[in-house]
């Protein structure tokens, strides 16, 4: 005799509400760390890398950026294929190629060698990432999704801070007398673990689904890749190489190459092609806004990040542990306020994302004031740096999880896509522009002399802020 009746409670629950979809989320975000943690984790083992393979100061900024760079340049597409080939199966494969690149990276013999492979993790990581935010999208639903996006949010840009952390833990502690290599190897245990788990975990990709026959977009994609690596490239190396003309004609020409790209996916999508960012994406209410703010936090963010690891690293002459432990406070203050933001009382969430841009510009001063006489700034800094992290969060946060509320399942690749490339591209201007202005006004060594460098860039960096929260305030207005 047979019934039902036991499968009932199994059906009747929501997508994100089962045990299976708490593993789900977590196999994903924890890949999503770890691609993060690769951003900012080489910050402070550079000097280390620098000395043992004697790289140049080119050859160093490729060590540290190159992933970057490949990361903007594919992330578009990586969604495409997700789309296109299974969100599983291409989460599985990036994750594969980044973890094998790790590999490769520890053991790399020369700077060459090490920027290759670096490239490499990379384009394994703009495989992977965009499938993150359309497994999320696909499979939680309702609260459910709200709470995922909070979680997503929160290992977002604390990956940055936590990079910076545990690169400076891991070259410090020398582990087996390998130096700078665990800060590449530690990835390689954690990526295999996670292809285990997510291989259990992870939905299998429905063979048969509408956007699937919406096609690669080779010309589209050939035109993006071309706009961003003509962007990104100058951005890395400009400051190094004393900006020279090709760097300026790259700027000039990506501009020119991303008017060319819109009017090319615009001219598709009217003759019913399939462009490669659907138009309706960037028609979701607040999505513009949004991406203008996602590209300020980002940019504030990395900008303090890396101007800071200069004035600590150089100036104050901190080792590799006191540094990356410097950024602990940014790092714990903004996941606590990711996480915690939506339970805020009514009154507070009405103008948290612009009073998150006016906490972020405050404590920017604040960090720039104290530390303004050469000196460690004491326990004040510490407050500083957990002012900038609780507003970075609370202008941050609220924003990401607005882009996505009224996102569709089949335009989560695009959004996915569109999200992560801001994301990354606002992280290479901020280190361009505010590492770019600390380093022009360094005009001496020593702490005094970089301790005024910081000052300039912390003022600027608060005006950047306050721009955003004015974008905040006339969104709300209208």
């Amino acid at each position: 005799m047979t019934t039902t009746t036991p499968a009932t409670p199994v059906l009747s629950k929501a997508p994100g509400t089962d045990k299976r979809s708490g593993w789900l989320l977590a196999v994903v975000l924890a890949a999503q760390f770890m691609a993060l943690l690769d951003v900012f984790i080489v910050n402070v083992a550079a000097p280390t890398i620098r000395t043992e393979l004697h790289a140049s100061g080119a050859g160093l900024q490729l060590i540290v950026a190159g992933y970057s760079i490949a990361y903007a340049v594919l992330l578009i597409t990586g969604a495409r294929l997700g789309d296109l080939l299974g969100h599983r199966r291409m989460y599985l494969g990036g994750l594969a190629l980044f973890t094998l690149a790790s590999l490769a990276c520890g053991l790399a013999q020369g700077t060459g060698e090490l920027i290759g492979f670096r490239f490499v993790q990379g384009a394994g990581t703009a495989l992977m990432i965009p499938q993150v935010l359309s497994l999320i999208q696909r499979n939680f639903t309702g609260p459910a999704r709200m709470r995922a996006l909070g979680f997503y949010s929160a290992v977002l840009a604390t990956g940055a801070a936590a990079g910076q952390v545990v690169g400076g833990v891991l070259v410090s502690a020398d582990l087996f007398g390998a130096s700078w290599r665990p800060v590449f190897l530690v990835n390689v245990p954690m990526g295999a673990a996670l292809l285990v788990l997510g291989a259990r975990v992870l939905p299998k990709d429905r063979r048969q689904e509408p956007e699937r026959s919406r096609g690669l977009d080779l010309p589209g994609l050939v035109l993006l890749a071309a706009s961003v690596c003509l962007l990104t490239v100058p951005l890395v190396l400009g400051q190094e190489l004393d900006w020279p003309l090709w760097s300026w004609f790259s700027l000039g020409s990506s501009v020119v190459l991303f008017a060319a790209f819109f009017a090319y996916e615009s001219a598709l999508a009217r003759r019913g092609g399939a462009p490669l960012i659907a138009p309706r994406v960037l028609r979701i209410p607040g999505m513009g806004l949004a991406v203008a703010r996602i590209m300020a936090v980002m940019a504030v963010n990395a900008g303090f990040l890396f101007a800071l690891t200069l004035h600590i690293q150089g100036g104050l002459g901190y080792s590799a542990m006191r540094a990356g432990l410097t950024f602990a406070p940014t790092a714990v203050v903004f996941g606590a306020v990711g996480l915690t933001w939506r339970r805020w009382p009514a009154v507070l969430l009405k103008h948290l994302i612009p009073a998150g841009f006016v906490l972020t510009a405050v404590s920017a001063l604040a960090v720039g004031r104290v530390l303004k006489d050469g000196s460690n700034g004491g326990v004040w800094i510490f407050v500083a740096y957990a002012g900038i992290g609780a507003g970075l969060s609370a202008a941050f946060s609220p924003t990401f999880a607005g882009a996505l509320a009224n996102v569709r399942p089949e335009d989560a690749a695009d959004a996915s896509g569109l999200l992560a490339t801001v994301t990354q591209l606002g992280q290479l201007i901020g280190v361009a522009a505010f590492g770019t202005l600390f380093l022009n006004r360094l005009d001496a060594p020593g702490a005094h002399a970089s301790a005024d460098a910081l000052w300039v860039c912390t003022v600027a960096l608060a005006i950047a802020a306050i721009a955003g929260g004015v974008a905040g305030l006339v969104r709300r207005r209208r």
